[in-house]
């Protein structure tokens, strides 16, 4: 950093927890002098937060409902020039660790990791470096490695990101009706979707899907 007064890093916080968030609130704002610009309690609203708000930095939970944080991800990494997600979850399991780098993300930490190490993940990433806890960053780096050239490995039984949003709602319960208000389409759009992500799955019932989605990180029933 310049010996000059830097302007504070811009963080948004996304997590479903409101507690969690105001907890970060606390530690980033008066112990490390960062700035919360916004806090967001699921995939959709981080999505819509960063193009509005622009941060530095999203510190990212990957179980939020309406949206996931892996799929919230790819689209602020593909939408938003110069933000950097870091994940902060409470699953070490090296499928979403590796799904989240492959999503875009600049690091991944687990919810117990100190605060020295966070402000370290803070720094790498604005360093344009990728940061993983050391807890779960052996067998997880090699098997990014091994699976980036593949987009099969990131993208469920290659269903496209329209239908990975709309795989979850419905494993979250959510009505035709209630999907298509919230993807501003119409209900048929959501039927013809549906029909699509069925027949690539070979899964014909609700319960099937909802399986399926627990099974391959895009939901969770906590």
């Amino acid at each position: 950093m310049s010996a000059e007064k830097a302007a504070p890093v811009r963080i948004l916080l996304a997590d479903d927890h409101k507690l969690v968030r105001e907890g970060l609130r606390s530690i980033l704002e008066n112990e490390l002098g960062m700035t919360i610009v916004g806090q967001a309690e699921n995939g959709r609203t981080t999505v819509e937060q960063t193009r509005l708000l622009k941060p530095d930095i999203v510190i990212m939970d990957i179980s939020m409902p309406d949206l996931n944080g892996i799929e919230a991800t790819r689209q602020i990494v593909s939408e938003v020039e110069d933000v950097r997600v870091i994940a902060l979850s409470m699953h070490s399991d090296k499928r979403y660790v590796s799904e989240m780098l492959a999503a875009g993300a600049s690091g991944y930490l687990l919810k117990h990791s100190a605060l020295d190490e966070l402000e370290r993940a803070i720094r790498t990433v604005l360093d344009n470096k990728i940061y993983v806890s050391p807890d779960i960053a052996g067998v997880v780096v090699q098997d990014y490695l091994q699976h980036l050239a593949s987009s099969d490995a990131v993208q469920p039984a290659g269903l496209t990101a329209r239908e990975r949003e709309i795989l979850q709602l419905i494993a979250e319960g959510r009505s035709t009706k209630d999907i298509a208000a919230t993807l501003h389409v119409s209900v048929p759009t959501i039927d013809t979707h549906k029909q699509h992500i069925m027949e690539k799955l070979k899964l014909y019932s609700v319960a099937e899907l909802t399986k399926y989605a627990i099974r391959k990180g895009l939901t969770s029933l906590e």
